[in-house]
């Protein structure tokens, strides 16, 4: 299939979320500027929003102006807002585990991925993973991956994610950053379209250690390690204290940041940016984003779901396509 004409695929994601709501309200606003399907049960898709099933990918570029063209894979349960039913937990991953396979034949050009209950699908199938990102990374074939939050203010990676503060320099060692900063670079020549991308690396410690006073991961390895990649041609800047890179004028020397654990990331990025910031797995054969949100089950089914993360998601899947 033509890359150009080739849809997003949407998978849906835990259906008594917001996933399948904010999805369909992400095609109404990206109808006549991007190809997409939504795959799972058209059951669960809010009643306001014209659907059609379809057959094939091919047919979402002729019907997506009208009605959200829809891939449709039945459930076994229909869905009560707000109360995820682990008998739909199988379905959901054979959705992204679909979804993923479409991408990788070329019939889409990219997958974006409303979220999951990992609870409802560890207690309904047994789901082995931590997440979506480490499951898209075992149908890869095993990659190393890391996560990208982005947005039009700031793309930031963070080094460590899900494990605790006391854990993050047991885990943080010269070759996992090397490994980090080697994808990153990567994912933003291959899927961001930059030629030479520039990365600013934080310090672990405030004040990135301050000469070894604070902390001494950053005189003993962070700096050496950043010194020998700039030797093999890694444009790299750092190891920088955190609280003075993510203003506006910080910002503009580089293309990304990587910070060295989950909240020194995320805290710029949904400062900056809430609604708009994105998640991109980087390290995949494929393109995959997803909003930077839950399943919010507390507003599922009352039409309060904010669709500008999905709609943002979407829109940079297809662009990353592109590039």
């Amino acid at each position: 299939m033509n890359p150009a004409s080739a849809p997003v695929v949407i998978s849906c994601g835990e259906p008594a979320g917001i996933g399948p709501e904010v999805a369909a309200r992400a095609w109404a606003i990206l109808a006549q500027e991007v190809p997409m399907v939504w795959m799972g049960d058209p059951r669960h898709l809010p009643t306001d929003i014209p659907h059609r099933v379809i057959e094939s990918c091919h047919q979402a570029s002729a019907i997506g102006g009208n009605a959200l063209p829809v891939l449709a894979h039945p459930f076994p349960a229909q869905t009560v807002s707000g109360l995820a039913d682990p008998a739909n937990a199988q379905s959901i991953i054979d959705v992204i585990a679909r979804g993923v396979d479409l991408v990788r034949s070329g019939q889409a050009c990219a997958i974006t991925t409303a979220p999951i209950h990992k609870k409802a699908l560890k207690d309904g199938a047994d789901f082995a993973y931590p997440g979506h990102t480490e499951y898209l990374a075992a149908l890869a074939g095993g990659k190393d991956v890391v996560m990208m939050l982005a947005s039009d203010q700031l793309r930031v990676v963070p080094a460590t994610i899900h494990i605790a503060l006391d854990q993050v320099a047991l885990v943080l060692t010269p070759a996992h950053l090397r490994r980090v900063i080697e994808i990153t670079a990567d994912g933003l020549k291959t899927q961001f379209g930059i030629a030479a991308p520039k990365i600013a690396i934080a310090g672990l410690n405030p004040h990135a250690g301050e000469g070894g006073t604070i902390g001494r991961q950053e005189v003993d390895w962070i700096a050496g390690l950043v010194v020998t990649m700039q030797a093999e041609g890694y444009d790299l800047i750092g190891p920088l204290p955190a609280d003075t890179m993510f203003h506006a004028a910080a910002r503009s020397r580089y293309d990304a940041a990587i910070a060295m654990y989950h909240d020194q990331a995320l805290i710029p990025i949904k400062t900056l940016d809430f609604d708009r910031g994105v998640n991109v797995t980087l390290g995949l054969p494929f393109i995959r984003t997803s909003p930077d949100h839950g399943t919010a089950f507390d507003i599922a089914g009352k039409g309060l779901a904010n669709p500008t993360s999905m709609v943002e998601a979407i829109r940079l899947a297809y662009k990353m396509a592109g590039s």
